[in-house]
């Protein structure tokens, strides 16, 4: 009987690392399948540029009615990131990405048999509003199943995966159109995305527990109806906003000029051709599929600091900026290829770190809130920059249908001073990595 006591303990031990391997092999599953979903997200952001010319023989519509429909995926998307966060903290990643996911499956279905442009814009609002469902519940559900020393690795892979499917938006999807329409192009991806949508019901859960699983991350919960909500916490936290004033500058910078002035910029001040300006132009999604998860990994295992890498990235944006502001119209086409690669991996690719960074904040059933309001702190960036910048190049004047360089050297200011405030207010943030975890 001693014997058979002595060794019942090693039993039970033996069994539960079993158990352990098994649910650190399984998360991945879950990884992929949010990553897949992540990846078909990045592709309905950016498709409509290649579909333009399709999309405006197929409805008979202006250039202006064009702009209406690829914008009306992002009104949905961006408004309803605080509310999505809530929905995930309080009904749970897997029922929020279920149900929403079958949404952007269901725009994208009807979006490939709309036969007129209102339906279609319908449609595009449904993938925009299923869309939004995606990011905040998969960092939330990463945040369960790896630990802190891994989480920047992973989101960084996530949305490496993301940015990859901006690349597919583009060329490839280029390709694909002179073998299939594009009615049938969203078919196809709408039914794949209900094939997610199944397989996000069966294989996704919130947490290993619910899978039969010993817990991987021990994680505290905060009491939020003694001070009124979730979102009141997150308002409530002073550091919060240094974040998410980091996010709105450095999102800001990314969409207002790599997704939209750039272009410009190389065509009338270097008088590039599509070829160069198309190939320089994707340095920015290059280096962020690059440059994701790297910086996750050094976050997470060299310096094994958040704060550090949101400083040192955010020194190297502001010189960046520095060195295109003093030699905006002297630059060499070799130098830009390489200038445009860093300032994308320096204004994209900390952003898992900054996630991290709100997800350590908070407790687990605040954090679908915390990361969605920091998301919607972005893309306001986005939406600021752009016709603001649009102002600032309006305010000097176009010579011969082109801004002059002075004008895109009036905008680089503003962009500069943009990326100085936001190295400011991360100098002003608090470390957040426990380095015991």
């Amino acid at each position: 009987m001693q014997t058979q006591k002595e060794v019942q303990p090693d039993k039970i031990s033996e069994f539960m690392n079993q158990r352990i391997d098994k649910a650190l092999t399984y998360r991945w599953y879950i990884f992929w399948i949010f990553s897949i979903q992540y990846f078909i997200l990045y592709f309905h952001r950016v498709c409509p540029a290649v579909l333009a010319p399709e999309l405006i023989n197929a409805f008979n519509i202006s250039g202006t009615s064009l702009g209406i429909l690829s914008s009306a995926y992002f009104y949905p998307y961006a408004f309803m990131q605080v509310p999505m966060g809530m929905f995930a903290d309080y009904q749970g990643s897997r029922k929020t990405a279920t149900l929403f996911s079958f949404i952007a499956a269901s725009g994208a279905i009807l979006l490939g048999l709309s036969l007129s442009f209102n339906f279609a814009i319908f449609s595009r609002i449904l993938i925009g509003l299923g869309a939004s469902a995606i990011f905040v519940p998969a960092m939330k559900t990463f945040g369960a199943w790896f630990r802190g020393q891994e989480y920047a690795r992973v989101s960084g892979l996530f949305m490496a995966v993301g940015t990859i499917g901006w690349f597919m938006g583009t060329a490839p999807l280029a390709i694909l159109t002179q073998m299939f329409s594009w009615r049938e192009i969203f078919i196809v991806v709408g039914v794949i995305t209900i094939v997610l949508t199944v397989l996000t019901w069966i294989i996704v859960r919130d947490r290993p527990d619910e899978k039969g699983f010993p817990v991987i991350v021990e994680q505290k919960v905060s009491s939020t109806e003694k001070k009124g909500g979730g979102l009141r916490l997150v308002v409530s936290e002073r550091n919060f906003w240094f974040i998410a004033l980091w996010f709105f500058l450095r999102v800001g910078i990314l969409f207002g000029f790599f997704g939209l002035w750039a272009g410009p910029y190389l065509t009338d001040t270097y008088g590039l051709t599509k070829f160069y300006v198309g190939n320089i132009l994707s340095m920015a999604p290059l280096a962020i599929v690059i440059g994701s998860p790297i910086f996750g990994y050094i976050s997470d295992k060299v310096v094994r600091s958040r704060k550090k890498i949101l400083v040192g990235s955010s020194i190297i944006h502001s010189i960046c900026w520095l060195v295109l502001l003093l030699f905006y119209d002297s630059l060499s086409v070799a130098v830009l290829f390489i200038l445009f690669f860093f300032m994308g991996m320096m204004a994209g690719a900390p952003a898992s770190v900054g996630f991290s960074m709100i997800k350590e904040l908070f407790a687990v059933n605040v954090v679908g809130t915390s990361i969605g309001a920091a998301n919607l702190s972005g893309f306001v960036g986005g939406v600021v920059f752009q016709p603001f910048i649009g102002y600032i190049l309006d305010s000097v004047g176009r010579v011969q249908g082109m801004y002059p360089p002075s004008a895109y050297k009036f905008a680089f200011q503003v962009f500069f001073g943009a990326s100085l405030i936001a190295l400011v207010s991360v100098l002003f943030s608090k470390e957040t990595m426990n380095r015991d975890c």
